[in-house]
């Protein structure tokens, strides 16, 4: 039996790999790109228990460039399939969540080294192919992001666990961290593999059994998750995969009296019609749901006079436009003052107008598809939208194809209404509203800014007078869970910028810090006495 007080390795971020022409790490990832494109058709499971379960009916995975490519297909589960994962997780729950802490950190601490090893070809290559990453951005996400998350989580659990009261003489006051009685729900976007497998992860780490629900379009790297955390040495039925529809899955677990939290990324829409079921079902359960979500945002730039056009119109082409704008933090509208906005659209245009589109095959393409046709569709809607206002004119991009791939150009649109539909609206795709202002009225355009959206989940004032930075950081604190100075709004580092933003964006839990893994654990105080008193009069008595 251990007796000792384990230290964990220092957590340090994945260093990220450039992938510079004639490097063997472009070679190899390449390599395994065109092996995982030309193989055959796979055909990917539910994970449930342990066990590999397929059904009858089958859904096509193609990629969103070349989406006459099948990659494969996966197996469409039914409500029987929710009920198994559900009492697979339940019946690992108790060993997993009195197997000591220090060997539940070995497998996440194992988990990253493989990612970072011998996963890490195929895992990039698995998001390049079905979410049409360019290596830059898959590597960023896929690989340094989840590798980073398992690190600094095992590091915050130890920190938590830590965390203990003061005890008097003649008491011992102790804090123990449990589980939550009962599974959490994991529901899951396709925009970033990392916060796929960190859902599930968190929980996991500290003691959680979970049920997990990727994205439809996100299933194929699911699948690699799911082999990584088998080769890491995750138990059999801590985390459980499902593919269904969003509303088998929610009929069954959100009548599950084991329901104990949800953990979910993706629209506020959503969110909020889960928060009204869970809310609906609150006399069916044990406790009191857990419910952390970060969901959408309308991520903006604000400019002072004073800012480098240069350094604008860099936040602008690279904060709107990578991963084609399908990022939570995305930059989706900014604020120009009209002394630098001459110089600022020069230079942007000229950016933005250099970017070449395509499969993510090609690494010299910055900009590759949208992630299917629906979204396809509602971006060109957007677009359409913008060229038919005459308060609204279109500088770069406009066009979109589909004939071969889910292909938009990265559209800037200027605005002279700064309510405009596009600068108030989620679009979720490669399209950035520009408003500009009187260069005088930056404390006026501020409360604008403030007021225009339902979100608060990332933004950033460029400037130089230290004094504008200070006022927009003061009259913006509540617009931007993540706010940046003198950067693109894009970005967050797990251990340097904690995630989540509050408003309609979630409630800013703050991934990739000790804050989100305290949503996961039930606290229990135990005080014993040493020599309990064996009379009831108190002094005051005599």
């Amino acid at each position: 039996m251990s007796n000792a007080i384990f230290q964990v390795p220092i957590a340090v971020n994945e260093p990220v790999r450039s992938y510079a022409p004639d490097s063997a790490e472009r070679t190899n990832l390449l390599r395994k790109y065109h092996e995982m494109y030309n193989q055959s058709e796979i055909d990917i499971p539910m994970y449930i228990g342990g066990k590999e379960v397929r059904t009858s009916s089958k859904k096509t995975l193609t990629a969103p460039h070349d989406h006459q490519k099948v990659l494969g297909h996966y197996n469409v589960g039914e409500a029987v399939h929710v009920e198994q994962a559900i009492d697979a997780a339940l019946a690992a729950k108790e060993a997993w969540a009195n197997l000591p802490w220090e060997d539940r950190a070995a497998i996440f601490l194992k988990a990253a080294d493989l990612l970072a090893g011998p996963f890490r070809d195929k895992m990039n290559a698995a998001t390049m192919l079905a979410q049409s990453k360019n290596v830059f951005q898959t590597e960023i996400d896929a690989v340094c992001e989840l590798v980073d998350f398992f690190r600094f989580n095992v590091q915050y659990m130890t920190q938590i666990y830590k965390e203990q009261p003061e005890s008097l003489p003649g008491m011992w006051n102790r804090l123990e961290y449990r589980p939550l009685e009962g599974f959490v729900f994991a529901l899951t976007p396709f925009n970033f593999t990392s916060i796929a497998a960190n859902l599930c992860a968190a929980p996991a780490m500290m003691g959680n059994v979970v049920v997990w629900k990727p994205a439809e379009t996100q299933i194929y790297s699911a699948h690699v998750i799911m082999e990584l955390f088998k080769a890491a040495g995750v138990p059999d039925g801590v985390i459980n995969m499902v593919t269904v529809s969003g509303q088998v899955a929610g009929e069954v677990i959100f009548k599950n009296k084991h329901f104990a939290g949800l953990h979910f990324t993706g629209s506020t829409n959503v969110f909020r019609q889960l928060w009204k079921n869970i809310a609906l079902n609150l006399d069916a359960y044990r406790s009191y749901p857990r419910i952390v979500g970060e969901t959408g945002g309308k991520d903006f730039i604000m400019v002072h006079k004073s800012a480098n056009a240069a350094e604008v119109a860099t936040a602008m082409s690279r904060g709107a436009f990578e991963f084609q704008g399908q990022k939570c933090s995305a930059a989706s509208r900014a604020y120009i003052p009209s002394n630098i906005w001459p110089e600022v659209k020069r230079i942007f245009v000229e950016q933005v107008s250099s970017f070449k589109m395509g499969s993510p095959e090609d690494t010299s393409n910055f900009i590759n598809a949208v992630i299917d046709e629906r979204a396809f569709d509602k971006i060109a809607g957007y677009i359409d939208y913008c060229k038919s206002r005459n308060d609204a004119e279109i500088i770069t991009g406009g066009n979109y194809d589909k004939s071969k791939g889910y292909f938009i150009e990265p559209t800037a649109v200027v605005t002279t209404d700064p309510k405009f539909r596009t600068m108030s609206e989620e679009i979720f795709g490669p399209v950035l509203t520009i408003y500009v202002y009187e260069e005088t009225k930056f404390e006026e355009t501020l409360a604008i800014l403030d007021e225009t959206s339902e979100y608060a989940l990332t933004g950033s004032i460029i400037s130089n007078d230290r004094y504008a930075i200070n006022l927009a950081t003061k009259r913006l604190e509540n617009a931007a869970g993540n706010f940046y100075i003198n950067d693109k709004p894009t970005g967050a580092v797990v251990g340097q910028q904690p995630f989540g933003g509050a408003r309609g964006s979630g409630t800013n839990d703050k991934a990739g810090a000790a804050m989100n893994l305290m949503r996961w654990v039930a606290a229990r105080t135990i005080k014993e006495t040493f020599v309990p008193p064996t009379d009831y009069k108190y002094p005051f008595l005599g």
